[in-house]
């Protein structure tokens, strides 16, 4: 079934999300802008790879709840994530995050209100950051990616930015000095016809893992022969 034909209805409907930067999104952006600076030097490459305008998928790495910090801010447009669903259970959490361009999505089960609403995300010409992953590898290497990535995208046509973060998980073991995070950005990768969702993300992730250093490589550290 298309993502976009499910239409049961879901109490998140009641709730109002933007799909454009707000004047909350500016000052939280602003305000972590300022704090990571004392905490972090960020280095950024393969910003030419970035298509600047239409609807397009930041597909990154997880190493730590920290990234989307650094993936946010090396990036010159408004990301909108997927946040887990017990962070907007709290009141004036819940209105940030909405405002902020942030949804919930239930994890460990598949929540088809969060990828319809991502969808949308993409509709609206918009950048949607995800994690392939679905979970933190907590600095133990790439884990099996889950395939709502690729589906999402072949089903916008729309391309997938390979983001490649490292250095995320030093924040604050080094405090005072700031800890160097790195962030590439690879080519984009268009789903080709008739493209499965699963060659999409195997394509994904094996992009992803040739920009990370050997211990980060995780299941996709060995390319299948003839693959690609």
């Amino acid at each position: 079934m298309n993502l976009s034909e499910s239409v049961e209805f879901d109490a998140r409907d009641r709730k109002q999300f933007v799909f454009h930067e707000t004047p909350l999104r500016r000052f939280v952006q602003w305000s972590l802008t300022q704090l990571f600076h004392l905490i972090m030097t960020l280095e950024v490459r393969g910003v030419e790879n970035v298509p600047l305008d239409g609807a397009l998928i930041v597909a990154c790495n997880h190493v730590t709840n920290f990234d989307v910090i650094p993936m946010q801010l090396s990036l010159p447009r408004v990301i909108f994530f997927m946040g887990k669903a017990e962070l907007f259970k709290f009141f004036l959490i819940d209105i940030v995050f909405r405002n902020a361009g942030a949804f919930p999505v239930y994890r460990g089960e598949k929540d088809a209100w969060a990828m319809r609403h991502a969808r949308k995300v993409l509709d609206h010409g918009q950048t949607l950051g995800m994690f392939p992953e679905g979970t933190r590898s907590k600095g133990k290497g790439l884990g099996v990616a889950k395939t709502g990535t690729a589906r999402l995208a072949i089903e916008s046509n729309c391309p997938i930015l390979p983001m490649a973060i490292t250095g995320s998980d030093e924040f604050f073991k080094h405090f005072p000095r700031r800890t160097h995070v790195t962030v590439a950005y690879l080519p984009p990768l268009l789903p080709k016809p008739d493209e499965t969702p699963l060659a999409l993300t195997d394509r994904l992730m094996f992009a992803l893992a040739s920009a990370l250093p050997e211990e980060l490589r995780g299941v996709y550290a060995e390319m299948p022969k003839g693959f690609g």
